[in-house]
């Protein structure tokens, strides 16, 4: 799979661009602030409809325009099809495929499948539980995208829950009818654990098949030396086996069927009752949950988060991205590769392993501010991107 094509109309600094790719390693060499990262942000906006640097559309949409437009040719399996999201910030963005409308715009989630990797994924390894939980489900789309649908369907049933508690709270307080609040909050019980139950379902599953390719990546990043630029690796120090759990909000006793599941969180559900009338909120739920990054062995297995040093937790940042995209090799599709501004964080030695490693994808995109940061096994074609201007080297 790669995109051999890019059309962008009122994109972040664009007004228009128009950009021939082609399979193989294809670098966009510009100063920070010329919009080489725009180029790659558009391609992976079109893969899962949503971008890797920002929460909303807004941003997305060029300074003084009212919408942005994001247009690749993608080829798969030697047949080419056109993709195309209308971003439309505060409406509903429209898509199309080959020109024709699609009845939902996340219909297109999946149809060209990208891995990012670019220096904030290290928050993924070393911030709070959502961006590891955003890792999963991102990844749990891209794979199969009905379940954008669950997704979204969970968070609109979770938030109209949690105003449902806090009106429910305001009502053992006197200030409203307590049963009918609580009446009404059964249902929204069942809702809850039905959609939670199915997305719990799946990331059990996911976390199950990705854990072996994690491990096995973070020993090929960590083999010659940390990911940090000065900071050598203890050869002594058996932190090469990464690990990687999923740890939920209430206890699973090896549950994994959804219908189990699904009655687990509603007795959950029941149990925390008072507690979360007096928080007035869910306490129970994926979004709860936690993917715990570790390192080490027996015992000695500990946290990434608040106990790897730099170099480990650039190291397995690396390697969370490098397993998603070999899991995605796996079910039968060549991912498109982003690296975004990676190789100006890393040595000389380090480029040219991470180059190593990702050489033989179908298409790898790679953005740099100067064109020594790029190793030579991604010596394939280049352009320059300044001022809006993208013009390739000859």
């Amino acid at each position: 799979m790669y995109v051999a094509h890019l059309t962008l109309v009122d994109f972040r600094s664009y007004a228009t661009a128009e950009v021939t790719l082609e399979p193989g390693a294809t670098a966009f060499i510009g100063r920070n602030g010329q919009g080489k990262t725009n180029l790659v942000e558009a391609i992976d906006y079109l893969a899962r409809l949503g971008s890797h640097r920002v929460a909303s559309d807004a941003p997305l949409v060029r300074a003084g325009a009212e919408r942005a437009l994001v247009r690749a040719a993608v080829v798969r399996d030697g047949r080419q099809a056109v993709l195309e999201i209308e971003i439309n910030p505060g409406k509903a963005n429209r898509a199309r495929v080959n020109r024709a409308d699609l009845p939902r715009a996340r219909e297109l989630v999946g149809l060209v499948r990208t891995v990012i990797f670019a220096p904030d994924d290290l928050a993924m390894v070393k911030g709070d539980p959502s961006g590891r939980r955003a890792f999963l489900d991102d990844l749990l789309v891209m794979r199969t995208p009905r379940l954008a649908g669950v997704r979204a369907d969970y968070d609109r049933i979770l938030k109209q829950r949690n105003s449902l508690l806090k009106t429910a709270g305001a009502a053992r307080r006197g200030s409203t009818s307590e049963s009918s609040a609580l009446a009404t909050l059964g249902v929204w019980d069942t809702h809850l654990a039905r959609t939670g139950a199915e997305l719990l379902a799946e990331r059990l599953r996911l976390v199950a098949e990705l854990r072996p390719y994690v491990g096995h990546a973070y020993a090929t990043v960590a083999h010659s030396g940390s990911a940090g630029p000065e900071e050598p690796r203890d050869e002594a120090s058996g932190r090469d086996d990464a690990g990687l759990d999923y740890q939920p909000s209430l206890e699973l006793d090896g549950l994994t069927d959804r219908d189990d599941l699904t009655e687990r969180l509603v007795a959950e559900l029941e149990l925390r009752r008072n507690d979360e009338l007096d928080r007035g909120v869910s306490l129970v739920g994926p979004h709860r949950d936690e993917l715990v990054l570790s390192l080490g062995n027996g015992e000695q297995r500990l946290p990434v988060r608040g106990y790897a040093s730099h170099g480990e937790s650039w190291s397995f940042a690396l390697a969370l991205r490098l397993a998603s995209y070999d899991l995605l090799r796996a079910d039968g599709d060549d991912p498109i590769l982003i690296l975004d501004d990676v190789f100006a964080e890393l040595d000389t030695e380090r480029r040219a392993q991470l180059a190593e490693l990702v050489a033989g994808a179908e298409q790898v995109l790679v953005t740099a501010a100067v064109a020594a940061d790029v190793p030579e096994k991604l010596a394939g074609v280049r352009y320059q991107v300044a001022g809006g201007d993208v013009r390739r080297d000859d």
